[in-house]
């Protein structure tokens, strides 16, 4: 299974008053890592956009495990956790810099016509896309 990593570093306006980062900006870090995936798989989410698709979020579940600070770096690490005709899931890991969990998440996407925000499958709309993500699913069996 291919796991991505991106390195984030962490800015003062991402921490709270006491001095942590603010939960909110991990859905920025899980957005910004499955970008990353999907550029290392050799696709882009802008292009998809510009083909007329979105692939809006369903659900987000993320447990914090230990806080992140300013001034740190930490490491988003992405995979596909599952991938059907109409849903993808994606996990993750974001780690403190001597490898401590500091959160899980997973997300999980449809594929929509931007026009009507009907369903559709990404093995219509690029099939080498769909190709690479089941490939990515069989290595991990």
């Amino acid at each position: 299974m291919y796991i991505s990593e991106k390195q984030i570093e962490i800015r003062y306006a991402e921490t709270d008053q006491m001095g942590v980062v603010y939960h909110a900006n991990y859905l920025i870090w899980l957005e910004i890592g499955r970008t990353q995936l999907i550029k290392d798989l050799g696709f882009e989410y802008a292009k998809l956009e510009a083909d007329g698709y979105l692939s809006p979020v369903i659900d987000v579940s993320i447990q914090y495990k230990a806080a992140l600070r300013y001034g740190q770096v930490a490491t988003v690490r992405t995979w596909i956790e599952a991938h059907s005709r109409l849903r993808t899931t994606y996990g993750y890991e974001v780690l403190h810099e001597d490898g401590t969990m500091a959160a899980t998440a997973t997300t999980v996407h449809t594929l929509v016509r931007k026009e009507n925000f009907r369903p559709v499958s990404l093995s219509k709309v690029d099939p080498a896309w769909d190709a690479a993500y089941i490939k990515n699913m069989r290595e991990m069996c």
